[in-house]
């Protein structure tokens, strides 16, 4: 971390344990969501299922361009 941005954080910031803090209320949003037919698993699988497919496609169309510019390159030499 920058010194500056350390600084601040250190000047500014309240540093306390927060882990534990709303748990009841996000207890209560898992039951409501469950109770409307939305289930955390399957909301969990779908956006690590399409995160991954965009990471893949990413690389995917970097390594063709890199191709491509090699190719270019290759023929101009």
């Amino acid at each position: 971390m920058p010194f500056p941005t350390l600084k601040a954080t250190i000047d500014q910031a309240e540093v306390r344990p927060t882990l534990e803090e709303g748990l009841d209320e996000a207890r209560k949003l898992f039951e409501e969501l469950k109770e409307a037919g939305v289930y955390y698993g399957n909301v969990v699988e779908l956006l690590e299922t399409e995160g991954v497919q965009k990471f893949a496609d990413s690389y995917s169309e970097l390594i063709e361009e890199i191709e491509q510019k090699c190719n270019r390159l290759a023929r101009q030499a």
